[in-house]
């Protein structure tokens, strides 16, 4: 019976034999078998069709393990792959506000959809209707072999998308035996913030006049359990030519509400002058008990019986952080088998089915009335003599039944929190035969299909149209009643009574409260014809080399499809608390591809070179209304056995997809924390202002400004856009000095340049254009609504996909490892160490935005949070990890995690001084675990991750772009996380 791991195999799956790293570090390498002694292992590396002997690849490649999964205690994949400093998060469990219920990886910072995902060298399909990126929630991780990271483009192998690089799972395979894998964890926090802001004294500040909302949680808190089991089996066949392995398994995670932590049991805002080391607990304009306004004369809350009193921002301003889901709860299940059966040398047979459920619950403040209404009617029985005075309705108004202008800001807090409650059933298989034609030639032919079923149910908010209908009473014999019950047009109103405290009944949130329904489908059919080749024995060879020239070609047939259904409320934008309409969307995208490889080793242990070889890609692909070419040449030459040195250019494409060719024109929101330059900032003039539709009397005015700092834009697909394209340059080199046995170091330098990018000016972007370099077309693309405003009705910024601008990244990237035996050093029978650091090195990451002005160019290299630069870029991350691996069967491991500090900016700001958030200071993070091989086929696992409970550095420009007042997908924003799990082998 086979096992998997033991604590023998773990030490020789982490070093690699002559390429010494570890594995979070490490280049790739498969080996599905084991070779004999005098064997040299042909395997097939991410980057390449070309089986290969060579461990080292012209393109960087970096690696993760299984056993690194164990170690860092994970649950979630992208947890994992996120903390390698080429890796940025993009949808992820911290997610709640704009979250789509998927797991999705950005390399480089370039975007979840210009990083191609893998299951062993085989693409993923769409992740969701509304994420044409990758799930990784449908890999299941103790599955996980490995994980191989690819930088830059290869596209020439593996098709559009692998702009940024690619991720490759490979999963395990040829297992024997029954495994039983169990893991629990939760968060720890001690709620002592004593950072930048002084925010603790600020909530007790607030709660003295707002005790409903402004609460310091516990001291101490535990939260965020998670709970795992993975059941593996596998069974070889008696002749040993096949192997079956099929796997279950179960997760569930706790939610984490941001009430649970000090540093985000508010929204902060930035300081007042009273106070100006201190942030401010800012908040929402639509309020509770509420906000009454006119917008020019006055703006009120509701007293005492049924008055209205002055509105106070520092006072009544709604504390909408608290109820949002820090972490959301999900649970999933997993179901799969992996086949393989030789016929004969010929053919062999092989298969891959995988079947996922996954839901998730997306938890964010109330919905309400969000200034939804823009007049009442005087006569409204509801209001009170006091009220009808203060707001404008005279006598004769009143006996008329006559309107004045009115909006009401009030949340639904007897609703509770808006639940986007998503669940996705994705299905995967893949089929196939490979084998040998003849000597030294191998096909492979394989179809893949690949489905997921999205059931989308969003919970608790209004219904705008409704809402107007139940703040439009009048009185029938003394009676509050909906007018349109007296007119027929909707007898089931209830009046919904804001006027009074404690005047919302149940009867009025039932009539209001809504459900909004998406369902939706993606699928994917891959066929793909593969056939390898060795020239080597018609004597196609180098004269200096010791293997002749290899080559690679087949054709792939791809068919991606999305499509999804709206029920009315989504897609006529009905939901309150939407920000605008969901609207279905269907369409495919066919492409037909015709690809080839060739490998030519120049020379293997010559004088001159203990190695050297080149290596090109071809792929020419045909879309309906577009076609793309792509390449790839590469290089590596070793005048040494202890160094190596490699450089790589690539062209890759990535074709615009579902979403972006056919996605229906609609509103949705995107943040300015700089505020509305016509409003209190005054950062546009007068006249810019009036040109562009704020009235005169506003200029300035407060009510510009969205409180939430959230503004409408509406957003679309192109069928016309054109395919991206990108220029990866590549070179570096591998060091293995033989005087230091099981040491190598890898420093590789980068360069990728995306043009014609399928994007949009960006909303933000186009304000600055308008006001600060007076552009006419960005100007016209502002329409703001009659007073003005960009957040209210009809306001909003056209932001529609269009090919425009480009992105650049460049850095090094340094990878090291060491293994050393303690008796080497004069400590004997204390067993080994092993040393791995992975840190990148961030020397550019520019957007063009395609203007053509003097800011259509900005760097965001340790920059973040301004209009442009968003998640914070550290300029150095790195990741280092020391193993003990002791004598008596316990491996310790610790593992320290930096991330540089980073500046309020760009470089068209550079650093923004005056701010409490100025600078997020470096992180460091320190991660311990400990492994006990407990018996030969029992193993339990410990760890602690962010040992020290480091809080995170706050920002009040974190927004919808971050969560909590922070970062989570990039600093640990939950506290220190305490894992144990067990491995049982039978």
């Amino acid at each position: 019976m086979r096992t998997q791991p033991t604590r023998q195999r773990l030490l020789a799956t982490t070093i690699i034999t002559g390429a010494a790293m570890l594995a979070f570090a490490a280049p790739a390498m498969a080996q599905d078998q084991e070779p004999a002694a005098d064997e040299v292992a042909e395997i097939v590396v991410t980057g390449s069709r070309i089986p290969q002997a060579n461990l080292v690849t012209t393109s960087p490649v970096t690696q993760v393990t299984g056993e690194d999964i164990d170690v860092a205690g994970v649950t979630r994949v992208e947890d994992l792959i996120t903390q390698l400093p080429q890796a940025f998060a993009s949808q992820n469990s911290t997610v709640s506000n704009g979250a789509s219920g998927t797991a999705t990886v950005s390399l480089r910072n370039l975007g979840s959809d210009r990083t191609l995902v893998l299951i062993d060298g085989r693409r993923m399909g769409y992740g969701s209707p509304n994420d044409s990126a990758a799930d990784l929630n449908q890999i299941p991780g103790q599955l996980v072999e490995r994980v191989e990271v690819l930088t830059g483009g290869a596209s020439a192998v593996y098709g559009s998308d692998a702009v940024a690089g690619v991720v490759n799972f490979i999963m395990k395979k040829e297992f024997e035996g029954v495994q039983i894998d169990a893991q629990y964890g939760f968060y720890q926090h001690n709620n002592d913030y004593d950072g930048v802001g002084n925010l603790r004294a600020e909530i007790q500040r607030r709660a003295a006049t707002n005790p409903s909302q402004f609460v310091l949680p516990d001291d101490n808190v535990q939260d965020g359990e998670s709970r795992e089991v993975t059941l593996t089996m596998g069974v070889s066949s008696p002749d040993g030519k096949g192997n079956l392995l099929a796997y279950a398994g179960y997760r569930n995670n706790n939610p984490i509400l941001q009430a649970g932590r000090d540093y985000s049991a508010c929204t902060i805002a930035n300081p007042v002058a009273a106070r100006p080391t201190t942030y401010a607990c800012g908040g929402s304009g639509t309020s509770f008990p509420g906000q009454f306004t006119d917008y020019v004369n006055y703006a009120y809350t509701v007293g005492p019986n049924r008055t209205f009193i002055p509105y106070v921002g520092d006072v009544n301003a709604y504390n909408y952080g608290p109820i949002n889901y820090y972490q959301r709860p999900d649970e999933r299940y997993t179901l799969g088998a992996f086949g393989r059966y030789e016929i004969n040398e010929h053919a062999e047979v092989f298969t891959q089915l995988m079947f996922n459920d996954y839901s998730s619950v997306a938890q964010i403040a109330p919905s309400g009335s969000f200034f939804n209404a823009d007049t009442i009617n005087c006569d409204n029985p509801l209001l009170s003599t006091q009220q009808r005075g203060v707001i404008g309705c005279t006598p004769a108004l009143v006996a008329s039944g006559g309107r004045v202008p009115f909006y009401i800001g009030r949340r639904n807090v007897e609703g509770g929190g808006r639940q986007d409650s998503l669940n996705y059933e994705s299905y995967r298989a893949v089929v196939g035969v490979r084998g040998l034609i003849t000597e030294g030639w191998n096909y492979d032919l394989a179809a893949q299909f690949s489905r997921v079923r999205l059931s989308r149910t969003y919970l608790n908010d209004f219904s705008v149209t409704r809402l107007i209908r139940a703040t439009d009473v009048v009185s029938v014999g003394g009676v509050p009643t909906c007018r349109s019950v007296v007119d027929g047009t909707d007898p089931s109103c209830v009046p919904y009574d804001v006027f009074a405290l404690g005047g919302v009944t149940q009867e009025a949130l039932d009539y209001l409260q809504i459900p909004l329904v998406q369902t939706g489908e993606t699928t994917q059919q891959v066929v793909t014809a593969a056939i390898t080749g060795d020239l080597g024995q018609y004597g196609i060879q180098s004269p200096y080399a010791a293997s002749g020239v290899k080559l690679a070609f087949g054709a792939e047939y791809r068919r991606d499809y999305l499509g999804s259904t709206t029920d009315a409320a989504f897609a006529t934008g009905d939901g309150a608390g939407q920000g605008g309409p969901t609207i279905g969307v269907t369409g495919s995208v066919d492409v037909t591809d015709l690809f080839g490889e060739i490998q030519i080793p120049l020379a293997d242990g010559q004088s001159w070179a203990y190695s050297a070889s080149v290596d090109a890609a071809y792929r020419h692909s045909e879309y309906a209304n577009i076609s793309t070419d792509t390449y790839k040449v590469g290089a590596d030459y070793a005048p040494i056995e202890d160094l190596r040195l490699r450089a790589s250019y690539s062209r890759a494409v990535r074709a615009p997809n579902v979403l972006e060719l056919f996605a229906a024109q609609g509103f949705g929101l995107f943040d300015l924390s700089t505020g509305d330059p016509c409003g209190p900032s005054r950062t546009a003039t007068l006249a810019q202002c009036t040109a562009t539709g704020v009235p005169a009397a506003l200029y300035g005015n407060a009510a510009l400004n969205s409180p939430a700092g959230q503004y409408n834009q509406i957003t679309g697909g192109n069928p016309n856009l054109e395919a991206e394209e990108s220029d990866t340059i590549t070179f570096g080199f591998v060091a293995t000095p033989s005087f230091l046995p099981r040491f190598n170091l890898s420093v590789d330098y980068f360069d990728i340049q995306v043009d014609g990018l399928i994007s949009s000016v960006g909303a933000a972007n186009t304000i600055d254009l308008c006001y600060r370099d007076n552009d006419p077309a960005a100007c016209g693309r502002l329409n703001r609504n009659a007073n003005g405003s960009l957040w209210v009705g009809t306001g909003y910024v056209e932001n529609l996909s269009i090919n425009i601008g480009g992105l650049q990244t460049s850095g090094i990237d340094i990878n090291s490892g060491y293994s050393v035996d303690l008796e080497d050093w004069g400590v004997s029978g204390w067993g080994q160490l092993g040393f791995g650091f992975v840190g990148t090195w961030l020397n550019t990451l520019e957007t063009d935005s395609g203007t053509g002005t003097a800011s259509s160019v900005y760097d965001c290299v340790g920059f973040y949070g301004s209009a442009q630069c968003g998640v914070p870029n550290p300029e150095w991350r790195h990741r280092a990890r020391i193993t003990w691996q002791s004598p008596w069967n316990v491996d310790v491991s610790g593992t320290w995690r930096y991330y540089s500090e980073v500046d309020f900016g760009s470089s068209l700001t550079g650093a923004v001084a005056g701010r409490l958030d100025s600078t997020l200071d470096a992180m460091n993070y320190f991660d311990l675990a400990a492994n006990w091989q407990i018996r030969d086929n029992v193993s339990a696992r410990i760890g602690i991750n962010n040992v020290f409970d480091t809080d995170p550095p706050l920002s009040v420009a974190a927004g919808t772009g971050g969560n909590g007042n922070t970062y989570p997908q990039l600093y640990d924003a939950l506290g220190r996380y305490i894992f144990m799990g067990v491995t049982a082998n039978f």
